[in-house]
């Protein structure tokens, strides 16, 4: 029994859905993280701020666990002023 054409794209949609964060920045409009290391640290603010100008808002730091597996994470907010 084969399955049919329509089968596989959800299939492979079911597959990407499993896959969690990547090696990078992850995040939408909202915010993101970070996965932390001493290197990502340094580029955290510059790639949360780049992250965040493509969706005309500007970037906030809001954790950052110094761990191996630990992320950094931040926010996107419509006012550079705004506050937690």
């Amino acid at each position: 029994m084969r399955p049919t054409p329509l089968v596989l794209p959800f299939v492979a949609l079911l597959l990407v859905a499993c896959a969690g964060p990547g090696p990078g920045l992850t995040g939408n409009d909202t915010g993101g993280i970070i996965p932390w290391s001493p290197a990502n640290e340094v580029a955290a603010r510059e790639w949360a701020v780049a992250h965040c100008a493509r969706y005309n808002k500007y970037a906030r730091l809001t954790s950052m666990h110094r761990q191996y597996g630990d992320y950094i994470g931040f926010e996107c907010v419509w006012s550079p002023r705004a506050r937690a």
